[in-house]
């Protein structure tokens, strides 16, 4: 059985509106410029036609990812206060005393962690002040968690 991707609803919500908008305007858009290519002419010269083809193509794969994604996917409850889970934010520290915010997240992005990533691993279910160790292709190493927050 395959895994299933957790998402909070706001997480969710950001990925349908994004396939709605690919579906929907940038859709048109694009037959609309295949459209337009075709009426100068000659095919295999025309380079607007080539290139709304292949935006096309782009964007019928993303809309196919963003398909599967929603498809396997599941919502997850915000998690119990100051314990780590998708869609908190989190402050850590590492053993050099550097501390970085990141929010766990499966949709990646700056600033964000993959639950299924060593660290993200690492974080699940931690609580503000608990040590963790994180299994990390470069060596282990060790964080503290400062703060916890819904994102």
């Amino acid at each position: 059985m395959e895994k299933r991707e957790q998402l909070t609803a706001a997480q969710r919500a950001a990925l349908e509106g994004e396939l709605a908008e690919l579906e929907g305007p940038k859709r048109t858009a694009i037959v609309q410029a295949i459209k337009a290519a075709r009426e100068f002419g000659d095919l295999s010269e025309n380079f607007e036609y080539h290139a709304a083809k292949n935006e096309q193509g782009l964007l019928e794969r993303r809309i196919k990812i963003l398909q599967e994604r929603l498809r396997n996917s599941e919502v997850v409850e915000d998690a119990e206060a100051g314990r780590v889970s998708v869609g908190s934010l989190v402050e850590i520290e590492d053993e050099d005393g550097g501390r970085m915010e990141l929010e766990v997240s499966s949709l990646g992005g700056t600033g964000s962690v993959s639950p299924d990533s060593p660290l993200g691993r690492a974080l699940m279910g931690a609580r503000e002040g608990e040590v963790v160790s994180v299994d990390a292709p470069r060596g282990a190493w060790r964080a503290r968690v400062i703060a916890v927050r819904a994102a």
